[in-house]
Formats: structure tokens, sequence, C-alpha cells
């Protein structure tokens, strides 16, 4: 890559998938060499990988590296866009185990990857449970995109370092996004209400591996000073939370030919958001029947009517507005970050973008 054609930052996408499709290319005489039936497995988190996603992890992680002044520097330019890449499979690993822990059947308008397996099973009337089969596959194939992961940062062709200066950001966020969902598990499972924990959740599962940790892989690669990294990552979190606040909003009132899941999918599952938390506090104060009906539905129908119900009860209680309110305050102080550190003009209107498209997506 030369200075002719390094990307632009709407180019990021693209390239990452080029990136990502010559990495899987690589793979495949390996995986091949195990048998058929991995190859067969692996096909799925290859149309994972490569069919779907807006790219936003490679995104935020290359416009760390250029706010950074990496472009500047000496670190080859595709080993930085491979490098970058990776985080999709970090995504990938995620996603597809979030799938099957939320028992969720569409991904993208598409079956997830447990589904898809388990119909594969029932159509070819292998022995054993279609649906075990199916999420035992989908584990391990999550299993792989992590391990692949790590393959692909490590072998990026990055100088020792800059590798060495992405341990800190890679490490903390493997282990941010775990945690992150084991939170949220516990929380469904105990019915929390609380505000402050649904918003640990959207901190450590979403934001910090989405866009915080993103950026700050990006500028450790390019050696950025502490200060600036702390700019990135106070951005990083503030508009995180936010991306997922709005995604929050989307579970429950989006369209499903837009965000690829069934309408009302957040209260079907039981999901504790900071949105249900907010709406159940001021159900409390306003009208406490409503706030019984919304605890007593959440998490155990999946009648239409009922989702309406909730939806309705959610709408009602002013929590929506509140959650709106909270994304514009959440994206103000997340661009704040920004200019308090003086980062360049420029960068910053490149991340104030990226802020208002992440913040205010139809998915």
């Amino acid at each position: 890559m030369t200075a002719d054609n390094i990307p632009q930052l709407e180019q990021i996408p693209d390239a990452a998938r080029a990136a990502l499709a010559e990495f899987l290319e690589e793979r495949r005489p390996v995986v091949g060499s195990i048998g058929a039936p991995v190859t067969r497995s692996i096909a799925y988190l290859e149309d994972f990988v490569l069919g779907g996603g807006k790219r936003i992890r490679p995104l935020y992680a290359w416009a760390g590296f250029v706010g950074a002044g990496g472009l500047d520097g000496d670190e080859d330019l595709q080993a930085v866009l491979r490098a970058a890449s990776s985080l999709e499979f970090i995504q990938a690993c995620a996603l597809i185990h979030d799938d099957i822990i939320d028992a969720s059947s569409t991904r993208r308008g598409k079956p997830t990857v447990h589904r898809a397996v388990a119909g594969r099973h029932r159509q070819a009337h292998l022995h054993g449970d279609a649906d075990f089969f199916g999420e035992s596959v989908a584990i391990l194939v999550g299993d792989m995109a992590l391990a692949w992961a790590e393959d692909m940062l490590q072998d990026s062709g990055l100088s020792a370092a800059a590798l060495a200066r992405t341990r800190e950001p890679w490490r903390a966020m493997r282990t941010e996004v775990i945690g992150g969902q084991l939170l949220d598990i516990t929380l469904e499972a105990t019915g929390s209400e609380s505000v402050e924990l649904a918003g640990a959740v959207n901190r450590y599962k979403t934001a910090a591996y989405t866009i915080e940790r993103p950026l700050h892989l990006g500028a450790a690669i390019a050696g950025a000073s502490p200060t600036l990294i702390d700019a990135f990552r106070g951005y990083g979190r503030d508009i995180g939370v936010a991306f997922q606040l709005r995604d929050d909003q989307l579970g429950v009132f989006g369209d499903p030919s837009v965000t690829g899941k069934p309408a009302g999918d957040d209260l079907r599952e039981g999901k504790r958001t900071v949105l249900l938390a907010t709406a159940l506090e001021r159900a409390d104060e306003a009208d406490p029947a409503a706030a019984a009906t919304l605890r007593r539905l959440v998490g155990t129908t999946d009648d239409p009517a009922d989702i309406a119900t909730m939806s309705q009860i959610i709408q009602d209680s002013g929590a929506v507005e509140a959650i709106e309110e909270h994304i514009d305050t959440l994206t103000e102080s997340g661009l704040e970050h920004l200019h308090a550190a003086g980062v360049d003009e420029k960068v910053s209107a490149a991340l104030r973008d990226l802020a208002i498209r992440a913040t205010s997506r139809q998915k």
C-alpha cells in the first residue's frame, strides 16, 4: 500500500472485508485437511464474517491510527489494516455465542448460525438432537473466530514494537466483552432493575469492544501519547454507550425489515436494558399497575399482543424520551473529550461524523 492508494475512512469497510477474505482463503487448506465436516462448519463463519456488518470496529481502529499520526510513521499500512480487520473475528465470536445465549433465531435478516446448522441437521436426517448439534457447532465456530482473531493480529505484519503496544487494549478488550456478557446474563437471571448495572453491560459488552478499544488499538499501533489515548478512550466510551442505547431502542421499536430481527426481541428475551430499567422506574411512580404488567410479561411471552402491551407501557412511561436525552448528552461529552485534548480538527471532524452515524443509525 503506497501513499497514492492509502484508503480513506469511508473505504475501510470494503478494504477490511478484502483483508478478511484473504485471511480466510489462506486458512482454507488447513481446515480442509482436517476433514469435510470441518470445512462445512467453518463455511458458516466465512458467511458470517464476509456477508454483513458495517465493519465499524476496523473503521474506528483505522481512525485511531490515522488520528495518532500513524500515516507519518513507519508501520506497513497493509499490516495495520489486517490488524484492524482482526476485530471482526472478535465480533463474530461475540455475536455467534450471544445468539445461542439469547436463543435468537435471526441475525441480519438471516437464520443465526446455530439455527442454520440445526436446519441442515434436520434436512440431512442426521442422528441426535438437531438443536443440540446446532448449538455445539456454533459454539466451536465462535471459538474458532476468537482463535483466528489472535492469529490475524499476530500475523498481521506489524512491527514487534507496535505488536507490544497492542497488548494492553487487546487483552483488556477480550476480558471486557466476555465479562460484559457474563454480567448481562446474570442481570437477566436475577431480574435486575438497576439502571447502573444495565449501563455497565452497555459499557463492557458493547462500547468497549465496539469503539473504545478499537480506537485505543489503532492509536497504540501508531505510538500515541497517553493523553491522546485517554481522549480517544473517553470518546469511545461515551459514543459506544450511546451506540448501545440506540440499539436498545431498536430492540423494542425497530422495524424488522431494517434491524433484521423480530420486533420487540429484547422484551421477548427479557433483556435487562437501560431502557427497560428506566421505564420500570418511571412507571412505578406514575402507573404502578402498568409497571406490574411490564414486570410480569418481560421475558415470559412471545405473544405479539403482549409485546405490543409492553412496548406501549415503555412508550407511555417517558423512558424513550429520557434515553434520547441521554444519547444526546453522551454524544456531546464524547466529542468534548476530543476538543479538550486538542485533537486535530480533521480527525475530530471524522470522529464527529462517525459519532452521529453510530448514535442515530438504523440497522
